[in-house]
């Protein structure tokens, strides 16, 4: 019999919203891969199930993950399960889905919570279009990259937060980033579930008031693509019409599609940008 990965997506709080499947998964399997087994055997037991465990964490993600693929590799079923939510989003399960598909052991997702949808579909933000970050990364320089790319986004951004850090993202964020819509989701799915629709810089000062608990989800507006048009317009307008046409007449193109070219960038009409060059000659 083939081995196969099972990814089964474990609650993130309401224990009710574990699918059947899963269950039945996670009984048939012969062994499940845990991210903490201190805390899966809670839920191993809630419903009865009694299928061997075995740590995979980001400790030891590189050995384990090469003696589960040998397991596979003679045929046991294995299921990896993390603490709460999907495996491999934000956890050292996409290590293990790389190694199962380079030496060819088939992978599959058995669908359920996830923190980052969850908070998403409830933020009141736009849900069209969206970027995951999960956690800042810890390191000064890679997290300042990470903060300046999102300058620029204008998808909705979903970030991870624990509860005692949230206070100095949020800081960075406005530093960065300037004063956007967010909602900040904790407890999710759980009895004081809350998902607080605010912005950055009075989330901040709510939260300097008053401690967060529980895991956070920011949800946070993009940046709007208007007022980057309108941002780029107004750099533009700080020079003049033949400085303008300078630029692009000086790349070699001919006056006339230089002219629709200013005229695009400075949102006005080409007869308009004739007319401002006529009177400044």
């Amino acid at each position: 019999m083939e081995g196969k990965l099972y990814l089964c997506a474990t609650p993130i709080g309401n224990l009710e919203d574990i699918t059947f499947r899963v269950i039945r998964t996670l009984k048939e399997v012969d062994l499940i891969a845990a991210e903490d087994t201190r805390n899966s055997i809670k839920l191993l037991n809630h419903f009865e199930i009694s299928t061997p465990m075995t740590s995979y964490h980001e400790y030891n993600k590189i050995d384990k993950g090469h003696y589960l693929v040998g397991l596979m590799q003679q045929g046991q079923q294995i299921a990896l399960i993390t603490d709460a939510g999907t495996p491999g989003i934000s956890d050292p399960g996409e290590e293990l889905v790389a190694m199962c598909h380079e030496a060819g052991i088939p992978v599959t997702s058995l669908p359920g919570p996830a923190a980052c949808i969850t908070a998403l579909t409830i933020s009141g933000l736009s849900t069209r279009r969206f970027a995951f970050e999960a956690f800042l990364p810890t390191d000064k320089k890679e997290k300042q990259a990470i903060l300046e790319e999102l300058k620029e986004e204008t998808r909705t951004t979903i970030l991870y937060e624990a509860p005692h850090r949230l206070v100095r993202t949020l800081e960075e964020l406005v530093d960065a980033l300037g004063n956007r819509r967010v909602t900040i989701c904790r407890e999710l799915t759980k009895k004081h579930e809350t998902a607080f629709l605010t912005t950055l810089q009075d989330a901040l000062e709510y939260y300097r008031q008053e401690d967060p608990r529980g895991e956070c989800v920011i949800v946070m507006e993009g940046r709007s693509r208007k007022e980057m048009i309108e941002e780029k317009q107004r750099a533009w307008e700080e020079m003049s019409l033949e400085e303008h046409m300078k630029i692009y007449e000086d790349q070699g193109i001919g006056r006339k599609d230089a002219m629709k070219m200013v005229a695009k960038d400075r949102g006005i009409s080409k007869r308009e940008v004739y007319q401002g060059l006529l009177e400044n000659s």
